[in-house]
């Protein structure tokens, strides 16, 4: 029983000691420097990647929640020979008017109102080869429908119209709450900036026709057969900063298949408006619309110093290394343990060790000293030429087979015996 409790106690004993490693160290130049590359390559990949780029230090938040409100405005004034003029406002071209993340604005319209059921001409001639009453007045087929039919027009005004989107964000971990809107004193600003990416970065109206430019099209293009855009809004956020520099940033593309001839681009549909006259009788008036659909869409992360995280980029060793420099330089007794840590090697005094070995080896069995100063001045000579053995340990190695011998002992032994 007491062997066992001397067991247990040596076991928790031995938890409360460091354990480090022996580091063998190898006078290579090439394996040296190819190591030192290596690690500040390591280096420069956490402290410009990990720390600098990516904030490796930060917690983050990528759970961004968001509300967006739009409101268009712009008028257009359209005369047509059916209907006369018409002013066009935000509540006929754009759908829905309540102000969505998605939203469609009327860019080109087909109106036809006063449409009864009954006989008219078509508006273009049939290339099937059907059989058909050709009306002379037209060149066209007569034929039964909601008449009259279609024709085009366009509200000229649209380009100039405004988008003022109104977006909140709030990142829920770090209990922040953002809006788009510039904090400025100057209270005329919104009415009078528009967005721009050089001086206005940060303005929420935005110009249709300038909005269009910046997904690389032509706005009278895009009018024409309608399309579909994207508006992002990201937010990138540095919490550790102050709240004035989280500001958006807005990228716009093309959402549409923009390709020649191609029945996937544009963007149009129909709807219509039914009536009835005195008589009872249904007619209606048809729009055939073409326009711009905006996809608001929000992204965005934001991120603060937590201790935790910036452990985890740094890795677990450091534990280890803060412990083996407390344990090798900053201790009563660290020159000892430096000692015991590292052991150098270099290969060209390893050969020099041995051939010394081995040259101590042999002097026992050489029986005068004539022939043993020879061996030993060759040895000299041999390692003082490859630079390993300089003046000093020509004076100082000593072999000791043979009573106390060294270089310089058997360079003035063997300058005796040339005088005889």
């Amino acid at each position: 029983l007491q062997g066992d409790m001397s067991g247990w106690g040596g076991f928790f004993v031995s938890l409360l000691n460091y354990k480090t490693e022996k580091y063998v160290i190898a006078e290579n130049r090439r394996i040296g420097i190819l190591f030192r590359l290596y690690q500040l390559a390591v280096l420069g990949y956490i402290i410009g990647w990990v720390f600098v780029v990516k904030k490796g230090y930060q917690e983050k938040d990528e759970a961004v929640q968001t509300s967006v409100i739009t409101k268009v405005k712009g008028v257009s004034l359209i005369n047509s020979s059916q209907t006369g003029p018409y002013l066009w406002s935000a509540e006929d071209y754009v759908i829905p008017p309540n102000g969505e993340q998605v939203f469609f604005i009327v860019t080109n319209y087909i109106e036809t109102p006063n449409q009864r059921l009954g006989f008219c001409a078509e508006v273009s001639v049939h290339q099937n080869h059907i059989f058909c009453l050709c009306l002379n007045s037209t060149g066209t087929c007569e034929i039964y429908a909601w008449c009259p039919v279609e024709h085009s027009k366009r509200p000229t005004e649209a380009e100039n119209f405004t988008i003022y989107i109104k977006n909140f964000i709030r990142f829920p971990k770090f209990e922040f709450s953002k809006s788009n809107v510039l904090e400025t004193s100057d209270d005329s600003y919104l009415k009078k900036c528009s967005y721009d990416k050089e001086n206005h970065p940060y303005c929420p109206i935005f110009r249709l026709r300038d909005l269009v430019r910046n997904t690389g099209n032509d706005f009278q293009d895009m009018a024409a057969k309608g399309g579909s855009v994207g508006i992002l809004i990201e937010w990138n956020c540095d919490l550790d900063k102050d709240s004035s520099e989280c500001n958006p940033r807005y990228s716009f593309t093309r959402l549409d298949m923009n390709l020649n001839s191609s029945i996937t681009s544009g963007y149009n549909f129909r709807h219509a408006r039914y009536y009835k006259d005195e008589k009872g009788e249904t007619y209606r008036t048809l729009y055939k619309v073409y326009g711009i659909r905006f996809d608001i869409m929000i992204n965005g992360q934001a991120g603060k110093f937590n201790i935790v995280p910036t452990i985890i980029a740094i890795g677990s060793g450091v534990g280890a290394f803060v412990c083996d420099m407390i344990l090798l330089y900053m201790m009563n007794t660290s020159s000892f343990y430096r000692e015991r840590k590292f052991e150098i090697i270099n290969f060209k005094y390893d050969a020099l060790y041995h051939t010394k070995t081995k040259l101590l080896e042999n002097s026992r069995n050489i029986s005068n000293d004539e022939q043993f100063s020879r061996q030993m001045w060759s040895f000299c000579t041999k390692w003082q030429s490859s630079g390993i053995l300089g003046e000093k340990e020509r004076r100082t190695m000593r072999l000791t087979g043979r009573g106390v011998w060294s270089c310089s002992d058997a360079a003035m032994y063997r300058s005796v015996l040339r005088k005889r």
